[in-house]
């Protein structure tokens, strides 16, 4: 792929978020794009957005699980921008239209107190510049099909990352915990989505610990001439599969001592 071309497919994307309507498969219509071209097309949009007036608050890893990178054929996790109007305040309630396909994980959120860049960040680096961890929900939405309609392609690694990771907005709750105060291995959530239990998972499915994650985004960023500030929220990864979120949908997450999220959709 050219510059114009991660430009021309990112301008596409902003398109179908503010419209609703959903592009094709870049896999497809660039089959020769690789994982570079992919972030690229992150940046394109980052670019965007803040021409836009928008700031970024954060970062997002994805595909952290075994079960995910098998589904999707990798062995490496995925990162995308959070940006300051992906923020949604515990209890809130999505609006109708907001989204086109709304879908949330639960995770744990590092808030950082301090810079975070370079190839061989360490865990005790990551340790050291995280203020506060939280329980937290990601809201998931697809700007890009999930399937090509005429050849039943799916996606790809290269079009979810050039999705910005399917990341379209965050939820944290009110707890705050030191990150060393408990071992995040064994923290975990009950989801319930109108009533009824969802999914269950552990901290553990986060590349064995979600501090390692954190360890990832820092290394994956510096390849990239990027790095995480000070005030940035960290989502870790989900340790649970995506949960549909139609029309009317109440979610719950109890993460136990750790706490509690909610959010709801029109």
């Amino acid at each position: 792929m050219t510059p114009d071309d991660h430009v021309s497919a990112a301008a596409d994307l902003l398109e179908a978020e503010r419209t609703g309507c959903q592009i094709g498969l870049l896999s497809l219509r660039y089959p020769d794009i690789t994982m570079d071209d992919a972030y690229a097309i992150q940046s394109a949009i980052l670019q965007a957005k803040r021409g836009q007036g928008r700031s970024v608050v954060g970062w997002k890893i994805g595909l952290t699980s075994k079960a995910m990178q098998s589904a999707l054929n990798i062995d490496i996790p995925d990162s995308g921008i959070l940006f300051d109007d992906m923020v949604f305040e515990n209890g809130a309630t999505v609006p109708a239209g907001r989204f086109i396909q709304p879908r949330i994980e639960a995770e744990i959120a590092f808030v950082m107190k301090a810079p975070l860049a370079g190839g061989e960040v360490t865990r005790q680096d990551v340790l050291g510049a995280t203020d506060h961890v939280a329980p937290a929900l990601e809201i998931l939405d697809t700007r890009i099909m999930r399937k090509d309609p005429t050849t039943g392609a799916t996606r790809k690694i290269v079009d979810t990352i050039s999705d910005n990771a399917a990341n379209a907005g965050i939820v944290l709750g009110a707890e705050r915990h030191p990150v060393d105060a408990v071992d995040l291995r064994w923290i975990g959530a009950i989801v319930v989505r109108n009533g009824e239990v969802e999914e269950t998972g552990l901290g553990a499915g986060v590349l064995d610990d979600p501090v390692e994650s954190v360890v990832w985004l820092a290394r994956r960023m510096a390849s990239y001439g990027q790095r995480i500030e000070a005030g940035h929220v960290i989502l870790s990864g989900s340790f649970i599969r995506p949960i549909e979120c139609p029309p009317n949908t109440d979610v719950h997450a109890d993460f136990g001592g750790f706490g509690k999220v909610d959010i709801s959709f029109d």
